[in-house]
């Protein structure tokens, strides 16, 4: 069996690539910055390994034969791509240049991401924003397809990732206007709006649909899954035309904000199911100054943007309803 020949030594090839430019090893070996002799010993190297002259020593000066002539077209490409690998792992190094790919929750990258991306577009960092559902996200990361990830939940024990808490939002009731506007001198607790009118739920593929359903469950709402949504937005159209009700976030609520008018939230009573949580998750070791930044902008999205608005229109709506995390440590 043949022995296989050695892969081409790159520095060997850019010599050689150096004195087919330029005509001359002496040319060669100047643009190089290196002696003459290194040239001549580099095309020395690269024909004994690969067991093939390169060149056509009778003409003055010499020249690429046929096996050279391949070898140069192929060799342009393979030197830049050499040059490129090089180029990314100095900014893997550095980490300001490189471009981080964000993952996000879509009621997160919909409301707070726009606000991330216009508070960081004066950066030299490069941000690509992806959004989806929590278990696609969780997978992606896991898989090395995203760098960064704003979750509501941490399904993976990758030991590889760190987990920060961010924020949580507290599940509110959410009826349209005109079903309180209808019981006018009775009661509007979340009691009497079950008992009204039926439940609107978010699909149980999604984990916010998970999670409305065990808090559901929880608090004995007993309605026929008539309804059901990958989104808010059509979510809360029906909830607007009064055809019933739904148990969603303040983040959801300012994500289909067009509805906020024809709309009203009532609290839901506190607990451990009552809220969701969100968390950033990465690599350890790698883009703690982006995460760190993240949560410091998301605190400010919330407390100036979203809370304050979304109190404007819902007066009822519990001042902890919308709250950053504290404890922030990866």
């Amino acid at each position: 069996m043949a022995r296989p020949r050695p892969p081409i030594d790159l520095r060997a090839l850019e010599a050689f690539v150096a004195v087919c430019e330029t005509g001359t090893m002496t040319a060669a070996a100047k643009r190089l910055a290196v002696s003459q002799s290194a040239i001549s010993q580099s095309i020395a190297s690269l024909e004994r390994e690969q067991n093939t002259e390169l060149f056509d020593r009778e003409s003055r000066p010499p020249r690429p034969n046929r096996a050279g002539r391949v070898l140069l077209q192929m060799a342009g490409p393979l030197l830049q791509q050499a040059q490129d690998i090089s180029s990314r792992l100095k900014d893997a190094a550095q980490g300001e240049m490189l471009p981080v790919r964000l993952g996000c929750v879509d009621s997160f990258a919909a409301t707070v991401g726009p606000e991330l991306i216009r508070a960081m577009s004066n950066s030299a960092r490069q941000i690509e924003l992806w959004s989806g559902l929590t278990p696609t996200l969780a997978g992606q990361i896991h898989r090395g397809e995203v760098d960064v990830v704003v979750c509501t939940q941490t399904p993976i024990t990758d030991t590889r990732l760190s987990e920060m808490p961010l924020m949580s939002e507290a599940f509110l009731a959410v009826a349209s206007r005109r079903w309180f506007e209808n019981r006018k001198g009775d009661s509007t607790a979340w009691t009497h709006l079950s008992g009204d009118l039926p439940l609107i739920r978010y699909t149980a593929r999604s984990v916010i649909g998970q999670q409305v359903e065990r808090l559901a469950r929880h608090l004995n709402i007993d309605s026929p899954r008539r309804y059901e949504f990958d989104a808010t937005d059509p979510l809360l159209s029906l909830v607007s035309a009064n055809l019933g009700f739904a148990i969603s976030t303040p983040l959801c609520l300012w994500q289909a904000r067009h509805y906020l008018n024809d709309l009203v939230v009532l609290p839901l009573p506190p607990g451990s199911l009552s809220r969701r949580e969100f968390f950033i998750l990465h690599r350890r070791g790698e883009w703690h100054d982006l995460v760190d930044n993240v949560a410091a902008l998301t605190g400010r999205v919330i407390d100036g943007l979203i809370r304050p608005a979304l109190t404007r229109f819902f007066p009822q709506m519990p001042a902890t309803a919308l709250q950053r995390s504290t404890n922030q440590s990866p």
